[in-house]
């Protein structure tokens, strides 16, 4: 009965008793999660905090969508965003593991249905382990999706620019391996390299890869999202403009910003790579390949896939999301078991 007081109270907490950090002012300000979430035009948010390697709690605050009665609870979907990417990292090492890839290879040597194509006269020899870490080179840093309903691009008219794609070609112009530069770009060359080793279109592949191991029960990278699951989707709100036109954008550059899911999925993710690091017994990933996740790579804040704070013991790893209409956070401690993850059905400021 402790216990569920001790959670109770941190709940109430986190619901009543936000602190701000004030401009000018020596003391935190201290206001309601209902006050900030009025103040920002949030019409939603759903909040996870996993303690010991195990979810703690979960609650839903507010509406999937402004104007309507649909509360969010905590089994209520939101876009991920940019969340895709270490998740995306998970399937490509748990291939290394099983011995598929190589993350020092060239990608050209795996990649089938299109291929890094060269820069005037030089030809990129870029690898898994630049594209996870950002190190590539790779341009096209984010992707503003596409409207429901209008055509959307292929996985290789997106990398190349053309058709309905709405950016500009994936182009490698930074020498690989020297400099971290954030690119959904990179990350969607990864996409079509599982989708050709593994003959699966890249939704299929997440799921049997990484979703399903992990038990991520309400997470999917289908895009559009499938109608039976509308129901249960929050909406995106535009801050004071309101509704997201359409609900919500679509997303075929899955890899990189693509999945819908739950802070409870995201918990049970970050668990996966905390049992992976620890060495625990049937993990999705070996010590060694985890480890090689949560270390920096190529002088940044980067491991492979994931953001890397702290060092030693206190080593944390998470990844932020932007889409349009929705913001997410998740932060996890590598070694002691502790992480928290954040949705919100709004692009309005994140503070």
């Amino acid at each position: 009965m402790e216990l569920l007081h001790d959670i109770e109270d941190r709940i109430c907490r986190v619901e009543s008793d936000l602190r701000l950090r004030p401009v000018l002012e020596a003391e935190p300000v201290s206001v309601s999660l209902a006050d900030r979430m009025r103040f920002l035009y949030v019409p939603g948010v759903s909040i996870a905090v996993m303690n010991g390697g195990r979810i703690e709690w979960a609650r839903g605050y507010g509406l999937r969508e402004m104007g309507k009665t649909a509360a969010v609870d905590e089994t209520t979907l939101f876009q991920a965003a940019s969340i895709s990417k270490p998740v995306t990292a998970v399937a490509v090492l748990k291939l290394v593991d099983d011995g598929l890839l190589d993350l020092d290879e060239d990608v050209n040597h795996y990649l089938k249905s299109w291929k890094v194509p060269p820069n005037g006269c030089w030809q990129p020899r870029i690898t898994l382990r630049q594209l996870l870490s950002h190190s590539a080179g790779a341009t096209v840093d984010g992707f503003p999706g596409y409207r429901r309903g209008r055509p959307v691009p292929a996985t290789q008219e997106v990398l190349d620019g053309r058709g309905p794609a709405n950016t500009p070609p994936v182009r490698i112009n930074l020498l690989p391996g020297v400099q971290q530069r954030y690119s959904g770009g990179g990350t969607t060359i990864v996409q079509l390299l599982l989708a050709d080793i593994t003959g699966m279109p890249f939704p299929r592949l997440m799921r049997e890869i990484v979703l399903d191991p992990i038990g991520m029960k309400r997470s999917t990278f289908e895009q559009p999202l499938p109608r039976v699951l509308w129901p249960i989707a929050a909406s995106g709100h535009r801050g004071q403009d309101g509704v997201q036109a359409g609900r919500w954008h679509v997303y075929p550059e899955m890899a990189a910003v693509g999945l819908w899911t739950t802070p409870s999925d995201l918990l049970r993710f970050a668990a996966a790579v905390q049992m992976s690091v620890a060495g625990t017994p049937g993990s999705i990933l070996r010590a060694n390949t985890a480890n090689q996740m949560l270390t920096r790579q190529a002088g940044g804040s980067m491991g492979l896939g994931f953001m890397i704070d702290g060092s030693g013991s206190s080593t944390r790893f998470g990844h932020t999301g932007s889409s349009h209409g929705f913001r997410s956070n998740f932060q996890a401690q590598a070694f002691h078991g502790g992480g928290v993850a954040v949705m919100i059905n709004s692009d309005a400021r994140w503070e």
